[in-house]
């Protein structure tokens, strides 16, 4: 008893939002600004959805059991059509066989991305899970995990491995309810006590992730959940106490609240503003998990990848780019080279990327009336690509800003032979470089503004359409 009372007397963090507050956020996290995303379960198999904005893949199982939102009758349609109307879900299990996974392979395309950190699927709204948990078999009553299933492996295990191998920080999304638990749907809370709570901490205390990605909180409060409990003895009592980060989903009630606990997350949204410890997650296409019904016009040009990081970057945030892999464990072609490019725009950039911090602008806009922008945290319709656009009827983006102490970037979206800062006098004795460029750069004053002058280059001299100013003080 006296030493479970020290215990309990020497723990830091009450389970209440105004202590777990008072912890704050890991720095590293938002030093790292750019991370993968990995959806990777049983959906894989089927990997479909209806094209379009919210036609998420991992979705499959619920579409198919009357989702109410428009897209039971194409999914059942799909489904009756190709696999037959009395073929059960849970029997794609056998053909997820992730017999091509080649974890050293993935974590190698991560670090090329220039990612700092990624984040793995650890268990969908499936209730499927990508290591050997013995909950998941028992509240479902047969196995329902990647190492006493099809697959005989610990995917998440292997992956995790490789990626801290390759430098890499690793973390996971965990869905904390699961659509068609035979537990959840008898008694949440005993769902909550004996599968959900101690899969969590397993997961936890054995694979000590880094991030954890919490989601499928909405059906209830952060009360009914016991988040509090449950984040008190993650930053009190867990491996990880020190490092670990966690986002803002943990109840109905709480996302973009308790920012000193938890980094707020925008999801195919407009992001946020400087101020807040927040990361945008989106795929390269429309969906998270593999969704075999998308061509090559509904992924995102690398261009348009990059322009994304430099955006949420400029205004302080992260970047969580999603990937979904193939059942038998590839990593799509097209996502590889997406993530390739995106490194090797960083290898040149990144400097200007990670570990900055929002500049007094985060961009700068040319003359004329600004394009009307929706500004929400989940499916916003936010197209940074458009606003860079010369148009005759708005005013365009010309450039972000970053900085570091002494150090002002200025990310250009398009060469001209002059660039004009708006409103910035630098440091009398500042130089003024092109990442990547070994050129001499002039600049003069001009009143308020920086005028710097790139008219003497030639084609070559500058690596690429997106280029970065750096103003050295």
């Amino acid at each position: 008893m006296l030493f479970g009372f020290s215990s309990l007397f020497a723990q830091k963090y009450t389970a209440d939002w105004a202590s777990l507050n008072k912890r704050g956020i890991p720095a590293w996290f938002n030093e790292s600004k750019f991370g993968i995303f990995i959806h990777w379960g049983v959906y894989a198999v089927p990997s479909y959805a209806v094209v379009g904005p919210g036609g998420y893949s991992e979705w499959y199982w619920w579409q198919l059991n009357g989702a109410t939102d428009g897209t039971h009758q194409q999914v059942a349609a799909f489904h009756d059509k190709n696999y037959g109307r009395d073929f059960p879900y849970e029997k794609f299990e056998q053909q997820f066989t992730a017999s091509l996974f080649d974890p050293a392979q993935w974590a190698d395309v991560f670090k090329r991305s220039g990612a700092k950190y990624v984040v793995l699927t650890s268990k969908h709204h499936e209730g499927y899970c990508l290591w050997d948990s013995k909950q998941a078999n028992e509240s479902w009553g047969h196995p329902w995990n990647a190492v006493s299933g099809t697959p005989k492996r610990d995917l998440l295990g292997d992956l995790t491995t490789e990626v801290r191998k390759a430098g890499l920080k690793m973390g996971y999304y965990y869905s904390l309810y699961e659509w068609f638990n035979p537990v959840w749907k008898k008694d949440k809370q005993q769902y909550i006590k004996e599968v959900m709570t101690p899969e969590f901490k397993d997961l936890v205390t054995r694979y000590k992730p880094s991030v954890i990605f919490s989601d499928g909180e909405w059906d209830l409060s952060d009360t009914a959940w016991h988040s509090t409990e449950l984040l008190s003895w993650l930053f009190n009592e867990s491996p990880v106490k020190d490092e670990v980060v966690v986002d803002d989903r943990w109840g109905r009630d709480t996302r973009g609240k308790h920012n000193g606990a938890t980094y707020l997350t925008s999801e195919y949204g407009s992001g946020m503003q400087p101020g807040a410890i927040w990361e945008e997650s989106q795929g390269i296409g429309n969906s998270y998990g593999y969704n075999r019904m998308e061509n090559v016009n509904d992924y995102k040009k690398s261009s348009d990848l990059v322009l994304l990081l430099v955006d949420i970057v400029a205004r302080g945030g992260n970047l969580l780019l999603d990937i979904g892999p193939t059942s038998d464990g590839r990593i799509p072609v097209i996502m590889q080279q997406r993530l390739i490019d995106i490194g090797a725009w960083l290898e040149t950039n990144g400097e200007a990327i990670f570990d900055t911090k929002p500049w007094k602008e985060t961009r700068q806009w040319s003359a004329g009336k600004r394009p009307e922008v929706k500004e929400a945290s989940f499916m916003a319709n936010y197209n940074i690509s458009k606003m860079v656009l010369p148009s005759k009827d708005y005013a365009h983006i010309e450039m972000f800003f970053t900085q570091k102490p002494g150090v002002l970037y200025c990310i250009a979206t398009a060469f001209q032979p002059q660039i004009r800062i708006k409103d910035y006098t630098p440091a009398k004795k500042a130089v003024v470089s092109i990442l990547g460029c070994s050129k001499a750069i002039g600049y003069q004053q001009q009143g308020k503004d920086l005028v710097i002058n790139l008219a003497g280059l030639k084609p070559g001299d500058i690596p690429g359409n997106m280029f970065v100013v750096k103003i050295k003080e």
